[in-house]
C-alpha cells in the first residue's frame, strides 16, 4: 500500500468526525439549517461568501440545485456563525471521545506536523484546499488545529481526485454512480454509501442517476445488471487507474511524513471504537 493511500485510509475517520456525530442536531437547532446547509456552510465556509456555481465546483459531486438551495440558507445564517458553531461541535465530540488524552501535549506536536505538511502543499489548482489553507482554527486550541491541518490535506487529495475524475470524462453524477456500481470481483471490500444515501446526500434525482449510469453503460465501464449496475472490466481497471493516480499525486508529501501516521492511531482509533461513525460500533 502506498504511503499516500495509508494515510487516506488512517485519517479518514478522525476528519469525518465532522459529519457524523451526536452533536450535528444541537448544531441544527442553533443554527435553524437543515443537514445539508450545515454540512455546506461548514466545509465550504473557508470560501468564503462566493457564488453558489463555485462551491459546487469545488465539492463536484453534490447536485448544483442542492448546493444552490443550502448554500444560499448557510450564508444567509452566517458562513462565520456556522463555521464556529461546528468547531464547537467538533470540540466537544473530540474531548468526550479521546477523555484525558484530548490534552496531551502530543496532540499539539501532532497538529505542528501535520501543519508543516499542509504549508508545503503545492495549491494551485487547488481551489478548496487553498482555501482551506487560509483559515483559522480557534485560537490555543490544539485539538481543533489537529482537525484543521487535517482537513487541508484532506481537502487537497479531493481537488487532486477531482482532476482525475475531469480528466477521464467523469462530472459529478458520474463519479457517484461510478463510485457506487458493484466491482466485477464480489470480494473486493471499498467504502460505498449506496444508491439512496448517495442519492440523499448528494441531491441527485432519480432521472438523472439512470441517465448517467445510461452513459456509463454507452462508453463500455459498466453493465445493468437485475439489482443496479456493476462495472466492467474495463470500468474495474479505470476504477483502480483513477484511485492510483489520486494516490500517485500525493505520494511525496506523504512519504515524508515520518511517524505522524503511527502516532495518530491511537487517537483515530479511539474516534472508531467511540462507535458514532458509520459501520462502528461502540467498545
Amino acid at each position: 500500500m502506498t504511503a499516500a493511500r495509508t494515510a487516506y485510509d488512517s485519517l479518514e475517520p478522525f476528519h469525518v468526525v465532522a459529519y457524523f456525530n451526536p452533536g450535528i442536531g444541537a448544531a441544527l437547532a442553533d443554527t435553524g439549517l437543515d443537514p445539508h446547509a450545515f454540512y455546506l456552510g461548514g466545509r465550504g465556509a473557508p470560501l468564503g461568501d462566493a457564488a453558489a456555481e463555485v462551491v459546487a465546483s469545488t465539492f463536484y459531486n453534490f447536485s448544483p440545485a442542492l448546493v444552490s438551495t443550502g448554500w444560499a440558507a448557510a450564508r444567509d445564517v452566517g458562513l462565520e456563525k456556522v463555521a464556529e458553531r461546528r468547531y464547537l461541535m467538533l470540540d466537544e465530540v473530540l474531548r468526550h471521545i479521546l477523555g484525558d488524552d484530548a490534552d496531551n501535549p502530543e496532540i499539539a506536536e501532532l497538529a505542528d506536523g501535520f501543519g508543516r505538511l499542509a504549508e508545503g502543499l503545492p495549491l494551485g489548482g487547488r481551489a478548496l484546499a487553498a482555501a482551506w489553507s487560509a483559515t483559522t482554527p480557534p485560537d490555543g486550541n490544539n485539538l481543533l488545529s489537529l482537525w484543521n491541518n487535517i482537513a487541508i490535506l484532506r481537502e487537497w487529495r479531493g481537488d487532486n481526485h477531482i482532476a482525475v475524475l475531469v480528466l477521464h470524462g467523469l462530472d459529478g453524477i458520474d463519479a457517484c454512480t461510478f463510485h457506487e456500481a458493484t466491482l466485477p470481483d464480489p470480494t473486493i471490500r471499498r467504502r460505498v454509501m449506496g444508491r439512496r444515501m448517495t442519492q440523499l446526500t448528494r441531491g441527485w434525482s432519480d432521472e438523472q442517476w439512470e441517465a448517467s449510469i445510461d452513459s456509463l453503460v454507452e462508453r463500455g465501464i459498466a453493465e445493468r445488471t437485475d439489482d443496479g449496475h456493476r462495472l466492467t472490466s474495463d470500468g474495474a481497471a479505470l476504477y483502480d487507474d483513477i484511485e492510483a493516480t489520486t494516490d500517485a499525486l500525493g505520494e511525496t508529501v506523504w512519504a515524508g511524513a515520518g511517524d505522524l501516521i503511527a502516532r495518530m492511531r491511537p487517537y483515530v482509533k479511539a474516534v472508531i471504537d467511540a462507535g458514532i461513525l458509520p459501520g462502528t460500533t461502540k467498545r
